[in-house]
């Protein structure tokens, strides 16, 4: 069988003139952000630039997560590919499978002679953009768990304390039920549905989502999320959205705007959330663990890693990849990581940089901002809670918004939804397997 690659050809490596000894070396970077993350980024690019004069990064948007990797697919299909290019760790496994699209990260730090240990990196971070071998393939950037955002005027408008336990999902549901009583008319809505409502909630309550080990032990793997726990969870926030506790906003995070407005006493959504919530909010809010079912075996376990890597694609010059590992070595830097983490509530990507953002106070004057730190190294993950890399898992992900969909409408049952939305992955998978295998 033909190894994944991008294009029906290996890319071979242009001819470029010698650069002068006075000219800069460009580097192209392409990103998946827009709105505030984008002008953070573009502000940590100005003062890279800024601070050394042999390299020249220009950053671009390339539209959200799935847009950004298609580019970046059509771009090395042309020969036209940027140095580096951000892709959400759903699509961490057609990365290690394009062979001849990337350049290792490992590798282009030791090439360049950079001072680079992965062991610096935060474990649960380190883990999934790593090989077997603990080699990086690709540099950890925007690293987010999810959490529970809660609006505390609207509890306390409802005659609740806006302190009440919400660590459950039973006690959430209590909650919501209160909420609605007194008239409140989004008691819940959520970001990233698969993410959070299966995903996340199969690795904390240390369930697999995947057999071999969620795909991280081989190619031949088979989806299992609608085991009795998953769709104990499905069927209650079915239940929610036909009763309205439960406002469906849409795939990504489109339900940020309903909270963010003030609408929705509720929010699961990504730590990164907190840069638009800071940002907007005009009400009383905090952060809260992401909830878990009382009673299950083993919860919480560790909430797992959203966001995107940084990879380095294939073809560039000897120039341009020593000016690429300038740039990934100031980007890990503490004080950037830091600053860049108390921004947006991504995570610290590296202990230095978590370590430094406590000894600033930032915890202690921002209660909250911790927890998604707290949550991911709670426990030792265990292969089912270290992460999920699955190949065309875009496309699966897209397969079970598509089932979850028909339980909010009151279409499908939990179980009949996951049970087909298993059966139309797997599909995907064994197509994915002949591929790259």
């Amino acid at each position: 069988m033909t190894k994944l690659t991008f294009g029906a050809v290996a890319l071979a490596t242009a001819a470029f003139a010698p650069l002068s000894a006075a000219a800069q070396t460009d580097i192209a970077f392409w990103h998946a952000f827009t709105g505030r993350l984008q002008e953070l980024v573009d502000a940590q690019v100005a003062d890279f630039n800024a601070s050394q004069s042999d390299y020249t990064v220009t950053a671009t948007s390339k539209g959200n997560y799935s847009e950004t990797l298609n580019a970046g697919i059509a771009a090395f299909r042309a020969n036209e590919q940027p140095d580096i290019l951000m892709v959400f760790e759903v699509g961490t496994a057609t990365m290690m499978a394009a062979q001849g699209a990337t350049k290792p990260v490992y590798e282009v730090m030791a090439d360049a002679g950079v001072d680079f240990d992965p062991d610096a990196y935060i474990g649960a971070v380190k883990g999934y953009y790593t090989n077997t071998d603990g080699q990086m393939l690709s540099l950890p950037f925007n690293s987010s768990t999810p959490v529970l955002y809660v609006n505390r005027d609207a509890f306390a408008e409802a005659g609740l304390d806006p302190d009440m336990d919400l660590s459950t999902w039973q006690n959430v549901d209590a909650a919501l039920t209160q909420l609605q009583e007194a008239g409140q008319e989004c008691g819940f809505t959520t970001a990233w549905q698969s993410w959070i409502q299966l995903e996340t909630l199969s690795a904390y309550h240390n369930v697999p989502f995947a057999s071999q080990e969620n795909g991280f032990a081989g190619l031949d793997t088979e989806l299992v999320f609608n085991s009795p726990l998953q769709v104990q969870h499905i069927d209650m926030l079915g239940q929610w959205a036909q009763n309205g506790k439960f406002v469906y906003a849409g795939r990504r995070n489109e339900g940020g705007a309903n909270f963010r407005a003030g609408d929705c006493a509720l929010f699961t959504e990504s730590s990164a959330g907190y840069a638009g919530v800071a940002t907007e909010a005009q009400f009383d809010w905090d952060i809260r663990p992401l909830p878990y079912y009382e009673g299950a075996e083993g919860a919480p376990q560790n909430t797992i890693i959203g966001g995107a890597s940084l990879w380095v694609m294939a073809g560039q010059t000897d120039e341009e990849y020593v000016g690429v590992a300038q740039f990934l070595n100031y980007l890990s830097s503490p004080e950037v990581q830091a600053q860049w983490h108390q921004d947006t509530g991504y995570l610290p990507i590296t202990t230095a940089a978590s370590d430094l953002t406590r000894e600033q106070g930032f915890y202690d004057e921002n209660p909250g901002t911790d927890i998604a730190v707290k949550q991911m190294t709670m426990n030792e993950p265990t292969p089912n809670s270290k992460g999920i890399r699955l190949g065309s898992f875009d496309q699966i992900r897209t397969v079970i918004d598509e089932e979850l969909e028909g339980v909010w409408a009151g279409d499908k049952s939990a179980q009949e939804a996951l049970d087909s939305a298993v059966s139309r992955g797997n599909e995907l998978l064994r197509r994915f397997e002949q591929t790259a295998g």
